[in-house]
């Protein structure tokens, strides 16, 4: 696939004040600062659609962005650490929780796990979520080209290794680098293709 257009729709924190559900919806989301911006920007071919910053806790709605007229890509907030009050993590999370469970287009969630660290409880207890609510997801590890071939080879069996502790089969994982545009391809054809099952559930 080849994103020709993409373009800002709306931001919210309201599932009722989404876009109507009649495209698929592939929403990206990961702990603070584990590179979902610039992950969004580099398979978009955009510098600054989705707005990077070094600072977490930068995206604070959930935002829209209609890609080739035909699907949406969603930036979530990021959960975990962040330099905000707990009255407003805990407003994050629940509207972050009602669009997860009730957004009824949402193909898949990307789960962004940051390469360069071991395994995080909150990342491993977010999926876990997921897998408890049936709620379709992918591990996506970003910043890859930050690690030499066994540092990445070791991570990423020693995370395998950790979730078979509890998954008896493992979701799909794409390993990316936004700076080296790593996983651009794999991540889109898996959309492309995902959009077709999505188009014969309609038809259906």
């Amino acid at each position: 696939m080849e994103i020709k257009t993409a373009q800002f729709v709306i931001s919210n924190t309201e599932v009722a004040k989404c876009p109507a559900p009649i495209l698929p919806e592939y929403a990206f989301i990961g702990r603070s600062n584990v590179g979902k911006s610039s992950l969004i920007n580099m398979l978009c071919a955009r510098k600054n659609m989705a707005k990077t910053s070094g600072k977490p806790g930068k995206t604070q709605l959930i935002n829209h962005f209609i890609i080739n007229e035909n699907w949406y890509l969603v930036d979530l907030p990021g959960y975990g650490y962040a330099q905000v009050s707990k009255d407003q993590k805990e407003k994050w999370n629940k509207f972050i929780e009602q669009y997860i469970l009730q957004r009824e287009n949402l193909m898949c969630l990307m789960v962004l796990l940051d390469s360069r660290i071991p395994q995080q409880k909150v990342d491993l207890d977010f999926m876990d979520w997921l897998g408890e609510h049936g709620i379709p997801f992918v591990m996506v590890f970003t910043k890859i080209d930050k690690l030499s071939k066994k540092q990445f080879n070791d991570r990423i069996v020693s995370y395998k290794e950790e979730m078979g502790k509890h998954w008896d089969e493992l979701p799909q994982c794409f390993y990316t680098s936004a700076e080296k545009q790593d996983g651009k391809k794999e991540l889109l054809t898996f959309i492309e293709d995902s959009n077709k099952l999505f188009k014969k559930k309609v038809k259906s």
